[in-house]
Protein backbone atom coordinates (compact mmCIF):
# COMPACT_ATOMS: atom_id res chain seq x y z
CA UNK A 1 0.00 0.00 0.00
CA UNK A 2 2.84 2.72 0.89
CA UNK A 3 3.63 2.96 -3.22
CA UNK A 4 -0.30 3.56 -4.06
CA UNK A 5 0.03 7.21 -4.59
CA UNK A 6 -3.27 8.97 -3.43
CA UNK A 7 -4.21 12.72 -4.75
CA UNK A 8 -6.50 14.56 -3.04
CA UNK A 9 -7.47 17.72 -4.91
CA UNK A 10 -8.25 20.82 -2.49
CA UNK A 11 -7.53 21.67 1.45
CA UNK A 12 -10.69 22.98 3.03
CA UNK A 13 -12.89 21.36 5.51
CA UNK A 14 -13.69 18.14 3.00
CA UNK A 15 -10.13 17.37 1.87
CA UNK A 16 -8.61 17.99 5.24
CA UNK A 17 -11.07 15.38 6.96
CA UNK A 18 -9.02 12.82 4.44
CA UNK A 19 -6.00 13.58 5.33
CA UNK A 20 -6.57 13.41 9.05
CA UNK A 21 -8.18 10.06 8.85
CA UNK A 22 -5.44 8.77 7.11
CA UNK A 23 -2.92 10.95 9.45
CA UNK A 24 -5.18 8.86 11.95
CA UNK A 25 -4.18 5.95 10.58
CA UNK A 26 -0.38 6.19 10.52
CA UNK A 27 -0.40 7.41 14.28
CA UNK A 28 -1.97 4.09 14.91
CA UNK A 29 0.40 2.37 12.90
CA UNK A 30 -0.86 1.57 9.73
CA UNK A 31 0.72 1.94 6.39
CA UNK A 32 -0.87 4.45 4.43
CA UNK A 33 -0.17 5.27 0.70
CA UNK A 34 1.69 8.20 -0.91
CA UNK A 35 -0.52 11.11 -0.34
CA UNK A 36 -0.50 14.38 -1.96
CA UNK A 37 -3.21 17.29 -1.55
CA UNK A 38 -3.12 20.16 -4.20
CA UNK A 39 -4.53 23.50 -3.02
CA UNK A 40 -4.74 26.29 -5.56
CA UNK A 41 -4.86 28.94 -3.06
CA UNK A 42 -2.37 30.07 -1.45
CA UNK A 43 -4.36 29.07 2.59
CA UNK A 44 -5.77 26.00 3.50
CA UNK A 45 -9.42 25.87 4.27
CA UNK A 46 -11.11 26.62 1.37
CA UNK A 47 -14.90 28.54 1.60
CA UNK A 48 -13.89 29.42 5.36
CA UNK A 49 -11.39 32.28 4.15
CA UNK A 50 -12.48 35.75 3.54
CA UNK A 51 -11.21 37.38 0.45
CA UNK A 52 -11.32 41.10 -0.91
CA UNK A 53 -11.37 39.78 -4.42
CA UNK A 54 -14.41 38.99 -6.14
CA UNK A 55 -14.25 37.28 -9.61
CA UNK A 56 -10.96 36.55 -10.42
CA UNK A 57 -7.69 35.74 -7.94
CA UNK A 58 -4.23 36.84 -7.88
CA UNK A 59 -3.63 34.33 -10.76
CA UNK A 60 -6.45 35.39 -12.81
CA UNK A 61 -8.44 32.51 -11.96
CA UNK A 62 -11.87 32.19 -10.81
CA UNK A 63 -12.41 33.54 -7.01
CA UNK A 64 -13.28 30.32 -4.90
CA UNK A 65 -14.94 31.76 -1.67
CA UNK A 66 -17.60 33.73 -1.03
CA UNK A 67 -17.63 34.23 2.71
CA UNK A 68 -18.10 38.12 3.67
CA UNK A 69 -17.83 40.38 6.31
CA UNK A 70 -19.89 40.08 9.78
CA UNK A 71 -20.87 36.12 8.88
CA UNK A 72 -22.17 34.21 11.63
CA UNK A 73 -22.54 30.50 11.17
CA UNK A 74 -26.54 30.14 10.60
CA UNK A 75 -26.92 26.56 12.14
CA UNK A 76 -25.99 25.56 15.52
CA UNK A 77 -22.48 24.53 16.42
CA UNK A 78 -23.60 21.82 17.65
CA UNK A 79 -24.76 20.38 14.52
CA UNK A 80 -21.30 19.88 12.93
CA UNK A 81 -19.33 19.28 16.58
CA UNK A 82 -16.60 16.61 16.34
CA UNK A 83 -17.27 13.52 18.38
CA UNK A 84 -13.36 13.70 19.97
CA UNK A 85 -13.04 17.30 19.97
CA UNK A 86 -16.19 19.64 20.91
CA UNK A 87 -16.33 23.28 20.95
CA UNK A 88 -16.25 23.09 24.98
CA UNK A 89 -12.52 21.37 24.59
CA UNK A 90 -11.64 23.89 22.21
CA UNK A 91 -12.84 26.70 24.12
CA UNK A 92 -12.13 25.79 27.25
CA UNK A 93 -15.93 26.71 28.36
CA UNK A 94 -19.63 26.05 26.76
CA UNK A 95 -19.86 28.84 23.68
CA UNK A 96 -23.39 30.05 22.19
CA UNK A 97 -24.37 28.24 19.50
CA UNK A 98 -23.95 30.39 16.44
CA UNK A 99 -20.18 31.40 16.08
CA UNK A 100 -18.79 33.67 14.08
CA UNK A 101 -16.80 32.99 10.98
CA UNK A 102 -13.08 33.22 12.20
CA UNK A 103 -14.67 31.14 15.38
CA UNK A 104 -15.31 27.97 13.20
CA UNK A 105 -12.06 28.42 11.23
CA UNK A 106 -9.95 28.67 14.44
CA UNK A 107 -11.84 25.30 15.48
CA UNK A 108 -11.43 23.37 11.71
CA UNK A 109 -7.79 24.49 11.88
CA UNK A 110 -7.00 23.12 15.83
CA UNK A 111 -9.49 19.83 14.63
CA UNK A 112 -8.06 18.30 11.20
CA UNK A 113 -3.92 20.58 10.66
CA UNK A 114 -1.26 18.60 12.25
CA UNK A 115 2.39 17.89 11.02
CA UNK A 116 1.32 14.93 9.09
CA UNK A 117 -1.18 16.48 7.67
CA UNK A 118 0.60 19.94 6.65
CA UNK A 119 3.07 18.31 5.03
CA UNK A 120 0.71 16.50 2.66
CA UNK A 121 -0.20 19.62 1.19
CA UNK A 122 0.81 21.72 -1.57
CA UNK A 123 -0.72 25.33 -1.51
CA UNK A 124 -0.84 27.33 -4.69
CA UNK A 125 -0.99 24.38 -6.95
CA UNK A 126 -3.69 24.50 -9.50
CA UNK A 127 -5.30 20.93 -10.99
CA UNK A 128 -6.28 22.08 -14.87
CA UNK A 129 -6.60 17.67 -15.91
CA UNK A 130 -7.66 14.76 -14.92
CA UNK A 131 -8.25 11.52 -16.87
CA UNK A 132 -8.17 7.92 -16.32
CA UNK A 133 -5.43 6.03 -18.00
CA UNK A 134 -7.27 2.47 -18.09
CA UNK A 135 -4.32 0.34 -19.53
CA UNK A 136 -3.04 1.62 -16.66
CA UNK A 137 -5.68 1.76 -13.94
CA UNK A 138 -4.29 5.16 -13.00
CA UNK A 139 -5.15 8.44 -13.07
CA UNK A 140 -2.90 11.14 -15.12
CA UNK A 141 -2.88 14.13 -13.30
CA UNK A 142 -1.62 17.57 -14.57
CA UNK A 143 -0.67 20.49 -12.43
CA UNK A 144 0.34 24.26 -12.56
CA UNK A 145 2.59 25.64 -9.81
CA UNK A 146 1.06 28.98 -10.11
CA UNK A 147 4.38 30.33 -8.21
CA UNK A 148 6.72 29.53 -10.85
CA UNK A 149 4.45 28.79 -13.47
CA UNK A 150 6.08 25.42 -13.71
CA UNK A 151 3.26 22.55 -14.89
CA UNK A 152 3.91 18.93 -14.02
CA UNK A 153 2.44 15.93 -15.04
CA UNK A 154 1.94 13.02 -12.63
CA UNK A 155 0.11 9.40 -11.92
CA UNK A 156 -1.89 8.60 -9.14
CA UNK A 157 -3.72 5.16 -8.16
CA UNK A 158 -6.42 7.37 -6.23
CA UNK A 159 -8.18 10.87 -6.61
CA UNK A 160 -10.08 12.63 -4.24
CA UNK A 161 -12.19 15.08 -5.37
CA UNK A 162 -12.58 17.82 -2.90
CA UNK A 163 -12.69 20.92 -4.38
CA UNK A 164 -16.93 21.56 -2.99
CA UNK A 165 -19.78 23.11 -4.82
CA UNK A 166 -20.21 26.18 -4.06
CA UNK A 167 -17.77 28.15 -6.05
CA UNK A 168 -18.99 28.10 -9.83
CA UNK A 169 -22.26 30.37 -9.80
CA UNK A 170 -25.62 29.64 -11.59
CA UNK A 171 -26.40 32.51 -12.88
CA UNK A 172 -30.07 33.02 -14.50
CA UNK A 173 -31.55 35.28 -17.03
CA UNK A 174 -34.28 37.73 -16.38
CA UNK A 175 -35.60 39.96 -19.28
CA UNK A 176 -34.68 43.13 -19.05
CA UNK A 177 -32.29 42.58 -16.81
CA UNK A 178 -29.45 44.21 -18.96
CA UNK A 179 -31.66 47.47 -18.82
CA UNK A 180 -31.59 47.75 -14.96
CA UNK A 181 -29.47 51.17 -13.78
CA UNK A 182 -27.83 49.66 -10.29
CA UNK A 183 -25.53 46.90 -9.59
CA UNK A 184 -25.97 43.26 -9.99
CA UNK A 185 -24.26 40.40 -8.52
CA UNK A 186 -24.05 37.15 -7.41
CA UNK A 187 -23.60 36.16 -3.83
CA UNK A 188 -20.81 34.71 -4.66
CA UNK A 189 -19.54 38.31 -4.80
CA UNK A 190 -20.88 40.27 -2.05
CA UNK A 191 -18.18 41.26 0.66
CA UNK A 192 -20.21 43.85 3.09
CA UNK A 193 -23.79 44.72 3.25
CA UNK A 194 -22.38 48.31 4.74
CA UNK A 195 -22.44 49.39 0.96
CA UNK A 196 -26.22 48.58 0.84
CA UNK A 197 -27.01 51.34 3.90
CA UNK A 198 -30.13 53.79 2.40
CA UNK A 199 -30.42 51.18 -0.57
CA UNK A 200 -33.63 49.28 -1.68
CA UNK A 201 -32.33 45.88 -2.26
CA UNK A 202 -33.44 42.99 -4.59
CA UNK A 203 -32.47 39.71 -2.87
CA UNK A 204 -33.25 37.18 -5.99
CA UNK A 205 -33.51 33.84 -4.23
CA UNK A 206 -35.14 32.45 -0.59
CA UNK A 207 -33.02 30.32 0.25
CA UNK A 208 -30.29 30.20 3.39
CA UNK A 209 -27.98 33.00 1.96
CA UNK A 210 -30.90 34.66 0.33
CA UNK A 211 -32.50 35.01 3.63
CA UNK A 212 -29.15 35.67 5.29
CA UNK A 213 -27.70 38.70 2.62
CA UNK A 214 -31.72 40.33 3.13
CA UNK A 215 -31.22 40.71 6.64
CA UNK A 216 -27.98 41.54 6.22
CA UNK A 217 -28.83 44.86 4.35
CA UNK A 218 -31.26 45.77 6.28
CA UNK A 219 -29.45 45.45 9.40
CA UNK A 220 -26.48 47.74 8.54
CA UNK A 221 -28.73 50.18 7.36
CA UNK A 222 -31.00 49.25 4.26
CA UNK A 223 -33.76 51.15 3.32
CA UNK A 224 -35.73 48.06 2.45
CA UNK A 225 -35.75 44.47 0.83
CA UNK A 226 -37.23 42.03 -1.03
CA UNK A 227 -36.83 38.53 -1.14
CA UNK A 228 -37.78 37.06 -4.15
CA UNK A 229 -38.91 33.49 -4.27
CA UNK A 230 -38.78 30.95 -7.14
CA UNK A 231 -42.03 28.30 -6.16
CA UNK A 232 -42.58 28.46 -2.54
CA UNK A 233 -43.09 31.93 -0.43
CA UNK A 234 -41.25 31.44 2.59
CA UNK A 235 -43.65 33.40 4.33
CA UNK A 236 -40.62 34.71 7.20
CA UNK A 237 -41.49 36.30 10.24
CA UNK A 238 -38.97 39.48 8.72
CA UNK A 239 -37.98 42.21 10.50
CA UNK A 240 -39.43 45.43 9.26
CA UNK A 241 -38.87 46.67 5.54
CA UNK A 242 -38.16 43.57 4.23
CA UNK A 243 -41.45 41.51 2.07
CA UNK A 244 -41.46 38.88 0.02
CA UNK A 245 -42.46 38.79 -3.83
CA UNK A 246 -42.49 35.88 -6.62
CA UNK A 247 -39.58 36.32 -8.81
CA UNK A 248 -39.08 38.87 -11.72
CA UNK A 249 -40.85 38.46 -14.82
CA UNK A 250 -39.95 41.73 -16.22
CA UNK A 251 -37.24 44.75 -15.45
CA UNK A 252 -37.27 47.85 -16.92
CA UNK A 253 -34.71 50.44 -15.43
CA UNK A 254 -34.90 49.73 -11.90
CA UNK A 255 -38.46 49.35 -11.91
CA UNK A 256 -39.29 45.40 -11.22
CA UNK A 257 -42.27 43.40 -12.30
CA UNK A 258 -42.88 40.58 -10.61
CA UNK A 259 -44.55 37.31 -11.55
CA UNK A 260 -47.76 38.03 -9.22
CA UNK A 261 -48.22 41.56 -11.20
CA UNK A 262 -46.73 43.97 -8.32
CA UNK A 263 -43.81 45.96 -9.31
CA UNK A 264 -41.22 48.27 -7.42
CA UNK A 265 -38.27 49.85 -7.54
CA UNK A 266 -34.76 49.22 -6.63
CA UNK A 267 -31.50 50.30 -6.41
CA UNK A 268 -28.94 46.87 -6.61
CA UNK A 269 -29.82 43.36 -6.89
CA UNK A 270 -28.46 40.69 -6.01
CA UNK A 271 -28.80 37.06 -6.81
CA UNK A 272 -28.80 34.69 -4.62
CA UNK A 273 -29.57 31.58 -7.04
CA UNK A 274 -26.93 28.90 -6.22
CA UNK A 275 -24.19 27.08 -7.42
CA UNK A 276 -22.98 24.45 -10.08
CA UNK A 277 -21.71 21.19 -9.57
CA UNK A 278 -18.40 22.05 -11.82
CA UNK A 279 -15.67 20.47 -12.43
CA UNK A 280 -13.60 21.77 -15.39
CA UNK A 281 -10.13 19.81 -14.66
CA UNK A 282 -12.38 16.22 -14.92
CA UNK A 283 -12.86 14.57 -18.04
CA UNK A 284 -15.91 13.46 -19.00
CA UNK A 285 -16.01 10.38 -18.19
CA UNK A 286 -15.27 11.34 -14.55
CA UNK A 287 -17.41 14.28 -13.94
CA UNK A 288 -20.35 13.73 -11.57
CA UNK A 289 -23.61 15.35 -13.02
CA UNK A 290 -25.59 16.33 -10.10
CA UNK A 291 -28.09 19.27 -8.26
CA UNK A 292 -27.65 20.67 -5.36
CA UNK A 293 -29.72 18.27 -2.93
CA UNK A 294 -28.90 16.01 0.46
CA UNK A 295 -28.00 12.87 -1.34
CA UNK A 296 -25.81 12.85 -4.82
CA UNK A 297 -25.21 9.53 -7.55
CA UNK A 298 -22.71 8.67 -5.72
CA UNK A 299 -22.45 4.84 -3.49
CA UNK A 300 -22.29 5.91 0.10
CA UNK A 301 -21.87 9.31 -1.01
CA UNK A 302 -18.58 9.08 -2.20
CA UNK A 303 -17.38 6.78 -4.46
CA UNK A 304 -18.06 7.28 -8.33
CA UNK A 305 -19.41 3.63 -9.17
CA UNK A 306 -18.43 3.79 -13.06
CA UNK A 307 -14.15 4.04 -11.31
CA UNK A 308 -14.41 3.43 -7.87
CA UNK A 309 -10.71 4.90 -7.84
CA UNK A 310 -12.43 8.27 -8.02
CA UNK A 311 -14.29 9.50 -4.89
CA UNK A 312 -16.31 13.08 -4.12
CA UNK A 313 -16.16 14.66 -0.95
CA UNK A 314 -19.15 16.63 0.50
CA UNK A 315 -20.68 16.79 -2.72
CA UNK A 316 -24.52 17.07 -1.04
CA UNK A 317 -26.50 19.90 -0.17
CA UNK A 318 -25.61 20.04 3.85
CA UNK A 319 -27.38 20.23 7.01
CA UNK A 320 -24.20 18.01 8.25
CA UNK A 321 -21.34 19.57 7.29
CA UNK A 322 -17.82 18.83 9.64
CA UNK A 323 -19.03 15.51 11.36
CA UNK A 324 -20.40 14.44 7.45
CA UNK A 325 -16.95 14.60 6.59
CA UNK A 326 -15.42 13.92 9.18
CA UNK A 327 -16.67 10.22 8.76
CA UNK A 328 -17.01 10.54 4.77
CA UNK A 329 -12.83 10.66 5.10
CA UNK A 330 -12.83 7.88 7.28
CA UNK A 331 -14.77 5.42 4.78
CA UNK A 332 -12.58 6.82 1.91
CA UNK A 333 -9.61 6.39 4.03
CA UNK A 334 -10.61 2.30 4.64
CA UNK A 335 -11.77 1.79 1.06
CA UNK A 336 -8.13 3.08 -0.15
CA UNK A 337 -6.23 1.20 2.59
CA UNK A 338 -8.52 -2.09 2.04
CA UNK A 339 -10.44 -2.60 5.35
CA UNK A 340 -13.71 -1.78 3.27
CA UNK A 341 -14.25 -3.51 0.16
CA UNK A 342 -16.42 -2.48 -2.51
CA UNK A 343 -19.50 -4.74 -4.01
CA UNK A 344 -19.50 -4.46 -7.97
CA UNK A 345 -20.72 -1.71 -9.82
CA UNK A 346 -24.36 -2.94 -9.89
CA UNK A 347 -24.65 -3.83 -6.41
CA UNK A 348 -23.38 -0.02 -5.89
CA UNK A 349 -25.97 1.37 -8.38
CA UNK A 350 -28.61 -0.76 -6.10
CA UNK A 351 -27.60 1.28 -2.98
CA UNK A 352 -27.33 4.88 -4.92
CA UNK A 353 -31.00 4.47 -6.14
CA UNK A 354 -31.98 3.19 -2.88
CA UNK A 355 -31.13 6.59 -1.77
CA UNK A 356 -32.33 8.75 -4.12
CA UNK A 357 -35.96 6.90 -4.24
CA UNK A 358 -36.08 8.62 -0.39
CA UNK A 359 -34.84 11.24 -1.75
CA UNK A 360 -37.23 11.61 -4.49
CA UNK A 361 -40.07 10.71 -1.57
CA UNK A 362 -39.03 13.75 0.54
CA UNK A 363 -41.69 16.46 0.47
CA UNK A 364 -40.21 19.08 3.49
CA UNK A 365 -37.11 19.78 5.07
CA UNK A 366 -37.93 17.29 8.12
CA UNK A 367 -37.77 14.80 5.45
CA UNK A 368 -34.43 15.71 4.03
CA UNK A 369 -32.82 16.38 7.65
CA UNK A 370 -33.90 12.57 8.67
CA UNK A 371 -32.13 11.86 4.88
CA UNK A 372 -28.94 13.18 5.89
CA UNK A 373 -29.20 11.66 9.46
CA UNK A 374 -29.55 8.38 8.42
CA UNK A 375 -26.78 8.63 5.90
CA UNK A 376 -24.09 9.74 8.30
CA UNK A 377 -25.03 6.73 10.29
CA UNK A 378 -25.22 4.30 7.66
CA UNK A 379 -21.79 6.10 6.90
CA UNK A 380 -20.45 5.39 10.83
CA UNK A 381 -21.73 2.03 11.27
CA UNK A 382 -19.51 0.99 8.00
CA UNK A 383 -16.31 2.68 9.46
CA UNK A 384 -17.10 1.68 13.26
CA UNK A 385 -17.73 4.91 15.04
CA UNK A 386 -19.87 4.34 18.05
CA UNK A 387 -20.37 8.30 18.71
CA UNK A 388 -24.27 9.48 18.28
CA UNK A 389 -24.15 11.84 15.28
CA UNK A 390 -27.83 11.93 15.05
CA UNK A 391 -28.66 15.30 15.41
CA UNK A 392 -31.96 15.00 13.73
CA UNK A 393 -33.69 16.97 16.59
CA UNK A 394 -31.51 20.06 16.62
CA UNK A 395 -31.85 20.17 13.00
CA UNK A 396 -35.67 20.21 13.50
CA UNK A 397 -35.82 22.83 16.29
CA UNK A 398 -33.56 25.26 14.32
CA UNK A 399 -35.78 25.31 11.53
CA UNK A 400 -39.06 25.54 13.90
CA UNK A 401 -36.96 28.52 15.81
CA UNK A 402 -36.14 29.52 11.79
CA UNK A 403 -39.83 30.00 11.36
CA UNK A 404 -40.28 31.70 14.46
CA UNK A 405 -37.98 34.54 14.32
CA UNK A 406 -35.87 35.27 11.36
CA UNK A 407 -33.50 37.97 13.17
CA UNK A 408 -33.57 35.90 16.05
CA UNK A 409 -32.81 32.20 15.82
CA UNK A 410 -29.25 32.29 16.29
CA UNK A 411 -29.74 33.90 19.46
CA UNK A 412 -30.96 30.56 21.59
CA UNK A 413 -28.25 27.63 22.71
CA UNK A 414 -28.60 24.07 21.55
CA UNK A 415 -27.62 20.79 23.48
CA UNK A 416 -24.29 18.62 22.06
CA UNK A 417 -24.89 14.93 21.83
CA UNK A 418 -21.10 14.91 22.85
CA UNK A 419 -21.15 17.04 26.41
CA UNK A 420 -24.63 16.53 26.91
CA UNK A 421 -24.77 20.53 28.07
CA UNK A 422 -27.24 23.33 26.65
CA UNK A 423 -24.81 26.18 25.12
CA UNK A 424 -25.94 29.37 26.69
CA UNK A 425 -27.81 32.44 25.05
CA UNK A 426 -25.89 34.99 22.81
CA UNK A 427 -24.90 37.76 25.18
CA UNK A 428 -25.94 40.41 22.30
CA UNK A 429 -28.79 39.14 20.16
CA UNK A 430 -27.58 38.87 16.70
CA UNK A 431 -29.53 41.51 15.18
CA UNK A 432 -27.72 43.75 17.71
CA UNK A 433 -24.30 42.09 17.05
CA UNK A 434 -21.66 43.81 15.05
CA UNK A 435 -18.46 42.78 16.21
CA UNK A 436 -17.88 39.33 14.28
CA UNK A 437 -14.25 38.99 15.88
CA UNK A 438 -12.45 35.65 17.28
CA UNK A 439 -11.89 37.98 20.42
CA UNK A 440 -15.28 38.66 20.75
CA UNK A 441 -16.74 35.43 20.80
Amino acid sequence: MSSSRVLVIGAGASGLSVLHAFSEAAKGGHSVPNIVCYERQSVLFGLWNYTWRTATDENGLPVHGSQYKYLWSNGPKECLEYPDYTFKQHFGRNTHSFPPRDALRSYLEAKLVNETVAGWIKTNVYVRDVRFLPDLGKFQVTSLYLSNKIEVVEQFDYVVVATGHFSTPNVPEFEGISSFQGSVIHSHNFRDARPYAGKRVLVVGSGYSGEDIAMQTMKFGGKCATVSYRTKAPKRNWPQGIDERPLPAKIQGNMVHFKDGTSAEYDDIILCTGYLHDFPYLERDLHLEATNNVYPPLYKGVVWSRNPKLMYMGMQDQYYSYTMFYVQGIFIKDVILGSILLPNENEMLNDVDKWLKLLAEGRNEKDFIKIQADYVDDLAKDVHLDYNFNVAAQFNEWEEDREHSISGFRDKGFISNFTNEVAPNANTPWWKAFDDSLEAF
